[in-house]
């Protein structure tokens, strides 16, 4: 293999330099889904329970997740997490010591996810992405502990495919309010400023102290038909020679065309933001500014295509002769958009669309945003801290949005609740001008 083609073998995001035509990763890929997905139909009544690795048996959010793990086996449901330790481990200890069903979807990381002792059937993958669809999308309910930029990333991803309808809206239980209020307290002051349809989706999130709580409200919401109905339910999606679902090829066909419309992209910088920015707005303009000088400097500007910060970064990129790239999503069976961009896809899959818009990066720029934006960058946080993508600028634009979010991140999660390691939240950089910008991707 010629030295300009290095794969980094490591990079969850398929990263090479201009050619991603890697067809045994695309075949791994399929597999994933394919196993995952046989896996998901031998499984009823399941409740998704998430939450840090990093929790021993004496600490209280342990005691308080292996006690629902308890309740929820001695009343026939399926307890279905991560398959790691902590919080992940105590939900599986519960109901495996009640002879009740205990299951994991495991990640395979470099560190902290062995899986743990008490689950009785799992299903081991190597991709993030493929992962967190595997063990959200049969959920009758989700339980969230505490936990570090792993649990909010499927926090955000749940939330986010149900804002926009590919999971049906169901229980979501935040146990713990020290450590879920700080959070909430921005998403409202914040988000919902941006995004306000957001208020009516999370009045159903349930702050839950106990247990028993957080027993009471799933239990009392399960409807075996529910997960049928959503799009990314499990029975919708099937491989063998019975059942056979043209959705697991028409995945397949999804990444074998986005990869080959990566082919040849170089030097491509992610911005990623609402689509609410009107075109009067501040961040329009730096959005713009930020597209042209990135432009003048020979990057790629890729996007999520749409209105808001998407257009004005890929205008500003397109007026001044740069690759101008917008990725789109397929709703109700149309996407829109803009009219600034020299190439784009449009993908139907939430989840083809992000491995792509994130796999060639080599900054990401985070604007104000809404859940979709959240679960982006948790995303990159959370493959950049687990060594599952390469160390990447990441900067979020704007501090009087941000500071809330970085303080919720530096005091309860590092030192706290010590769900991230000290120095994680060095990842990111918040930034505010066109000029901090530029002089943070250059270093």
């Amino acid at each position: 293999m010629k030295k300009d083609k290095k794969i980094w073998n490591r990079g969850e995001t398929i990263h090479q330099t201009g050619d991603y035509r890697d067809t045994w990763k695309v075949f791994r890929i399929m597999a994933e889904f394919v196993n995952g997905y046989e896996f998901l139909n031998q499984l009823v009544n399941e409740i998704v329970v998430l939450g840090s690795a990093r929790f021993h048996e004496d600490e209280k959010y342990y005691k308080i997740a292996r006690e629902f793990g308890e309740l929820i086996a001695a009343n026939d449901f399926t307890i279905l997490t991560g398959g790691g330790h902590g919080i992940m481990e105590a939900a599986n200890r519960g109901a495996y010591e009640k002879k009740g069903k205990s299951v994991a979807v495991n990640i395979q990381l470099p560190f902290e996810q062995k899986l743990n002792p008490y689950v009785s059937k799992s299903v081991s993958l190597y991709y993030f992405f493929t992962r967190k669809i595997i063990l959200t999308s049969p959920a009758h309910a989700y339980v969230y502990f505490p936990g570090g930029f792993g649990t909010l990333d499927e926090l955000f991803e749940v939330v986010d495919h149900m804002a926009i309808g590919k999971i049906c809206h169901l229980p979501i239980v935040l146990v713990g309010s020290d450590y879920w209020q700080p959070l909430l307290n921005f998403l409202h002051q914040e988000v919902c400023h941006y995004s306000p349809q957001l208020e009516e989706q999370m009045k159903n999130w349930k702050v839950v102290e106990t247990a028993q709580e957080a027993y009471d409200i799933v239990t009392g919401h399960v409807d075996s038909g529910l997960r049928k109905a959503c799009e990314l339910a499990p029975m919708n999606f099937h491989a063998g020679t019975t059942k056979m679902d043209w959705k697991i090829f028409r995945i397949m066909s999804e990444i074998v065309e986005g990869l080959e419309f990566l082919t040849g992209i170089k030097s491509n910088i992610t911005i990623l933001g609402t689509k609410r920015i009107k075109r009067d707005s501040q961040f329009y303009d730096i959005a713009y500014q930020i597209g042209k000088e990135l432009g003048l400097k020979n990057h790629s500007i890729i996007t999520g295509g749409y209105t808001g910060v998407a257009e004005a970064a890929n205008k500003g990129a397109l007026e001044v002769g740069a690759e101008s790239i917008g990725m789109g999503l397929e709703m109700n069976g149309t996407a829109a958009l803009n009219s600034f961009l020299s190439k784009s896809m449009v993908f139907k899959f939430t989840f083809t669309r992000k491995l792509i818009v994130t796999a060639p990066s080599e900054g990401f720029i985070f604007f104000p945003g809404g859940f979709g934006t959240l679960h982006q960058l948790f995303e990159v946080l959370t493959l950049i801290q687990t060594k599952k993508m390469k160390d990447v600028p990441v900067l979020l634009v704007g501090s009087v949005y941000w500071n809330s979010l970085d303080s919720f991140i530096s005091t309860i999660l590092e030192k706290k609740f010590k769900t991230i390691s000290k120095g994680d939240n060095h990842i990111y950089k918040i930034v505010n001008t066109v000029e901090e910008i530029v002089d943070a991707l250059k270093k």
